[in-house]
């Protein structure tokens, strides 16, 4: 499992058997939420917080998760990219500072 990310006590990281669509899963303890990106023509135009079957990211965590992954989409998008279709190795990043 391929960790993106660590952001205020989030894990934000692909699962190594992934499937489309693009999409990155972030936990916090025993919390799970996913982002699913809605890539056209090369560029992200939306992003989806999608439930999983552990329970959901809430308060301050789903907040800070979905602040990362809209400050992030295009890094990300690449990561995947880099990761499932050039599968390159993929070097995690530790964010210590509040994304605003």
């Amino acid at each position: 499992m391929p960790k993106l990310y660590e952001y205020l006590g989030i894990i934000i990281l692909f699962h190594s058997n992934e499937h489309e669509p693009i999409h990155v899963h972030g936990r916090y303890q025993d919390r799970e939420s996913k982002a699913e990106f809605i890539v056209q023509n090369g560029k992200v135009v939306d992003i989806r917080i999608i439930r999983t079957k552990a329970k959901p990211l809430i308060g301050k965590q789903l907040k800070d998760f979905e602040t990362l992954v809209r400050h992030h989409a295009d890094d990300i998008v690449q990561s995947w990219i880099d990761y499932f279709v050039l599968h390159k190795k993929i070097n995690s990043k530790r964010i210590t500072e509040k994304i605003k």
